[in-house]
Order: C-alpha cells, then structure tokens, then sequence
C-alpha cells in the first residue's frame, strides 16, 4: 500500500485513468447500439463522455481506489448505458456487435496511448533531461492508462454475467449448451467474487490475475516494446 505522496499521485492517477476508460467502454455500447438503430442510450442522455451520466460510487470510485491501494490489477465499472434489443435492427448480431464495442473501446484507447507514449519518445521526451519533471509523470500516465485499458478489455471478456464476455459467447451457445450456460449464469457473481478474492486471499492461488497477466500483462510487454 502505497505510503509516500508519489505513490498516493500515482494511486489517484490510475483511478482518474480508469474511470476514464471505462466511461468510454459504456459509450461505446450506446454509441454502436445507435448505429445498429436502438437510440435508447441516446434518448437516455448517456452518449457522452460527462461523468456525471456514468460514473457509480462504488464501481468506479471505491473499487478501483482499493485495488490501487493494494496494488494489484485495477479495473473499475460505470453505470451500464441502456439498450433495446428489440430496437436492434438484426438483434442477434448486433447484440454480439453492442458487447464487443466496450473491450474493443478499451483496446483502441490502449493503441492510441501507445502511438501518442512512441511519438513523446521520439520527439525527446524521455531523455535524461526530462527524467525527474512533468514529462516523467506524462509518460507514466500514458503507461498507465495502456495498462488499464488493457486490464479491461481482457475482464470484461470473462464469460460471466455481467461482463460483455457473457453476451459474446451466448453468440455461439445453441440448444442444451445454451441452457446449461443459462444455469451457470445463477452462480456468476459468486464465480467472480471468489476468482477476485477469495482463491488469492485464502489460498493463495489467482487464476484471474493469471488470465490478465497472460492477455494484457503479454499484450503491454509487447506494445511498450515495439516503440522502446
């Protein structure tokens, strides 16, 4: 738990960058459900990036604040932007699209944060002479917000309700896989609840914080390496 004023900065930075993100994330779902003809989110007021329409105290503030205090993985949720899929104009696959969007969001502002980190570096920002100003908390910020981008888009690929992956793989269910995955769907949260802290503080076993290391933990290495 970080103890020093730097660590507190950085603490309250990666919750800014993940409350951020994950506004975005909920856009993104209203934004492509609009272009697949359900306005609801639009009707709702909720295509936009003003926190005040997304942001939930508990998913978004206190969640992420005690994971970065404790300093493990950091992701965080906002208040789920509203869709009809009865509006959708081919709702199976549109459906499919309007949950993909979220990850997809995450994953576009985690290149992005990539490209501008690549361009500061070329342009000198991280040379010695930059090493202990604002370009360093700059460059940290952008490496932070790549990272928790990353984290989010592989979590809410999880197949469990209500995670985006859950609507993703019930794309590809049929028949007595379809119902069997509809009972899983009563057990989720307490699936979820256990993966995040009851297997690593009791047993000491993380196959979340495995899967995330494995997914985005690979996928930073690789980005941050490529512009190095």
């Amino acid at each position: 738990m970080p103890t020093t004023l730097e660590g507190l900065v950085s603490v309250a930075v990666t919750v800014a960058l993940v409350m951020l993100s994950a506004m975005v994330h909920e856009v993104a779902h209203g934004f492509v459900a609009h272009l697949c003809g359900d306005d609801t989110a639009k009707e709702a007021g909720r295509l936009t990036l003003d926190p005040r329409a997304h942001l939930d105290p508990l998913g978004s503030v206190l969640l992420p604040l005690m994971m970065a205090l404790l300093g493990g993985p950091v992701f965080a949720f906002a208040r789920p932007v509203p869709y009809n899929p009865y509006r959708l104009r081919k709702p199976r696959r549109d459906e499919l699209l309007v949950a993909l969007a979220g990850p997809a969001s995450n994953l576009l502002q985690a290149l992005l944060g990539t490209a501008v980190f690549g361009a500061l570096l070329a342009g000198g920002l991280g040379s010695a002479a930059y090493a202990d100003g604002p370009a360093w908390w700059v460059l940290d910020g952008l490496l932070t917000y790549v990272y928790v981008n990353l984290v989010l888009c592989f979590f809410n690929l999880i197949p469990l309700p209500p995670l985006d992956g859950s609507k993703v793989i019930l794309y590809f269910l049929k028949g007595p896989a379809r119902q069997k995955y509809y009972e899983l769907q009563n057990y989720s949260m307490a699936i979820l609840l256990a993966a995040l802290y009851v297997l690593p503080g009791l047993l000491r076993v993380d196959p979340l914080g495995a899967y995330l290391g494995a997914t985005a933990g690979r996928l930073y290495a690789a980005l941050i390496g490529a512009v190095l």
